[in-house]
């Protein structure tokens, strides 16, 4: 990804990500919403490892930088990467940045919906058409999207050798998963306004927060330790009486031993 500072998402930017995933969805129905999308990018920002494009695209659409599908051309293709890009740089630029709370503007803010809520503002008959239908929790298709990246790639996730690393991150996926369960709590907050009725409780709200700051401890802990270092293992030499392991017959001390 590109250091270079691009113009924060606006609305309308969002509303062009989720037409084309809809679009995509015609062809696929396995592509998720853009909220998913989001808990995604978020985890990969906040990654051990860089993982590139290439690696991760195929998981999250089906697709890579090289091929198509499931977009309907490279034009589109090239619009939802253009997004894509943007939103990660300032997802980046955020999760970077000294905040002293959440209501700061240099904050991470998550593009996430309060799909409740929405369902709540709608006239009634139109809400009857949903009524069967389960509705996600506030911010829980985000959290999906996090913690379905940290299982894609466990190995980039497993806990550092020093206890206090490892109890860090521990307590900072536990914030996040604890978003991925459903809002049991009592509604008491709507953020579409105090016109419509309440759909996320005090606890929910709180959680949440906690959970974004979760993703801030996750990004500072993998940068201060750094990608994983392989460990190379080498082979026991044979012993000067083994078998030569190239096949040859002889004693190791009268083959390659030799040289």
């Amino acid at each position: 990804m590109s250091d270079t500072p691009a113009a924060p998402l606006q609305a309308d930017d969002f509303d062009q990500l989720e037409a084309i995933l809809d679009d995509l969805r015609t062809r696929d129905e396995e592509i998720p919403q853009w909220e998913f999308c989001e808990g995604f990018l978020a985890a990969l920002v906040c990654c051990r490892r860089a993982i590139p494009p290439d690696e991760y695209l195929p998981v999250l659409l089906g697709t890579s930088e090289v091929e198509l599908a499931p977009f309907a051309d490279a034009a589109q293709r090239e619009r939802f990467l253009a997004l894509w890009q943007r939103r990660w740089q300032e997802v980046v630029t955020a999760l970077d940045a000294e905040v002293e709370n959440l209501e700061d503007e240099a904050a991470y803010q998550p593009e996430v919906m309060d799909v409740r809520g929405a369902m709540a503002a709608l006239p009634p008959e139109e809400r009857a058409a949903y009524r069967d239908e389960p509705l996600p929790s506030f911010a829980q298709v985000w959290a999906l999207g996090f913690m379905f990246a940290v299982e894609t790639w466990p190995e980039e996730w497993a806990p550092p050798r020093d206890k206090e690393s490892a109890q860090w991150l521990d307590q900072s996926l536990e914030a996040i998963v604890a978003m991925t369960e459903d809002d049991t709590g009592v509604p008491e907050i709507s953020p579409f306004g105090e016109d419509t009725p309440p759909s996320v409780s005090l606890e929910r709200l709180n959680a949440f927060g906690d959970a974004i700051w979760a993703v801030y401890d996750l990004r500072e802990l993998w940068q201060g330790i750094g990608p994983r270092v392989l460990t190379v293992r080498k082979e026991a030499a044979p012993g000067r009486n083994d078998p030569c392991p190239c096949g040859s017959g002889l004693k190791y001390k009268k083959c390659h031993g030799a040289a």
